[in-house]
């Protein structure tokens, strides 16, 4: 055989793989913290532990996750850079739901061809969400994949670490009966439950250039609004002087993939019951417009995406004031929408579904009634 066969005819430019590298250094350099050590390009990310060596009994904590289907829609409409809040609010989000603050973060990006542009641009987003998290980007992977995947498919992962007291960890034996649940808004559909959505659209025939009235803006616009990442304002709110006065913040659910009552279910004990009012609060256009678009019931929308409800926050009563107060602060719209029960003295109500537990936790019991207003 006389012809030569190289690593670029096999369909991968490692000269673009370090073009991306050098355009998305300016935006990584952001994406940082004291305790990091060393910078772009090592083999491994570093971060001083001295802190954590400190504390009375530390605890590391680690999510993984990815962006799921919507990277479609940020690839049909050739926009890359919001889809790393995605990836980031999945993946720190989940870590502060047992109370530990997020501390570093990697990512891993797959591609049919790396075109460095929009490897940069997927990264800057990235970074941009880990500034915003005070999380630190410490390292990545960008991976071409010719033959596997088309020239301009791509899919993202990523991982972080946080570290939590344990006298800190906010485990389901915290939560009490007379608790008040409050809802935070989310920012839309967050980045779970595209492939119903996508579904529900390729049916309708509705193409992503679409202007929608309801939502004062084109359809791709609104189904690529990032994720909002709670992160650094939840750790916030732990430590706040006023909510810990009121008793402090006795829970979080972080509502995903599963949505609102099976998530909220995962972090109750056994023994309690909570009550969800759906007349507390009105969910954004999008989710009526997929669920009638789609005749989609509304335990399937349910258990599939967020219905405007981004986070949930258990609290004392004593607490409920200061604690709406402080994410008011922080632009992060929250209200009551119900109450903790104790499961044998709790209502029911015969026209819902109770959820017990979910993904594997035997915990507590959750009943959305009521109508959204």
């Amino acid at each position: 055989m006389t012809e030569q066969i190289t690593y670029a005819a096999a369909g991968v430019d490692v000269e673009a793989g370090d073009k991306a590298v050098e355009l998305m250094k300016a935006s990584v350099r952001r994406a940082t913290r004291p305790e990091v050590l060393g910078g772009l390009g090592g083999f491994a990310g570093m971060f001083d532990a001295t802190a954590i060596a400190r504390m009375d009994r530390p605890v590391l904590a680690t999510s993984t996750d990815g962006v799921g289907t919507k990277v479609a829609i940020a690839q049909a409409l050739d926009i890359h850079d919001t889809i790393g809040f995605d990836l980031v609010g999945m993946v720190v989000d989940d870590i502060v739901v047992c109370g530990a603050e997020p501390l570093f973060m990697t990512d891993y990006i797959a591609c049919g061809k790396v075109v460095p542009e929009r490897i940069a641009a997927i990264v800057g987003g990235i970074a941009r969400a880990c500034e915003q998290a005070r999380v630190a980007l410490v390292g990545g992977e960008t991976a071409e994949h010719p033959g596997l995947l088309d020239p301009d498919e791509y899919d993202c992962a990523g991982a972080a670490t946080g570290v939590v007291e344990y006298a800190d960890i906010l485990s389901p034996d915290r939560i009490r009966e007379g608790d008040v649940i409050l809802g935070l808004a989310s920012s839309g559909l967050h980045s779970n439950g595209y492939s119903l959505v996508r579904r529900v659209i390729a049916h309708a025939g509705w193409a992503l250039d679409r202007e929608v009235a309801e939502f004062g803006r084109t359809l791709g616009e609104e189904l690529l609004t990032p994720t909002r990442v709670y992160a650094a304002d939840l750790v916030d709110l732990l430590r706040d002087p006023s909510v810990v006065a009121g008793g402090g913040v006795h829970g979080l659910s972080h509502v995903t993939g599963g949505g609102l009552a099976a998530n909220l279910a995962r972090v109750l004990p056994q023994g309690l019951h909570a009550r969800v009012d759906r007349a507390t609060w009105t969910p954004p256009a999008v989710f009526a417009t997929v669920q009638s678009l789609g005749n989609v019931p509304q335990s399937d929308i349910e258990r599939t995406l967020n219905q405007g409800v981004g986070f949930v926050a258990l609290v004392p009563a004593d607490a409920v004031g200061a604690t709406s107060a402080f994410l008011d602060a922080r632009g992060i719209p929250a209200w009551v929408m119900g109450q903790v029960h104790d499961a044998d003295r709790a209502p029911i109500d015969p026209g819902h579904e109770v959820i017990h537990g979910a993904k594997g936790v035997d915990g507590g019991s959750v009943q959305l009634v009521g109508v959204h207003r």
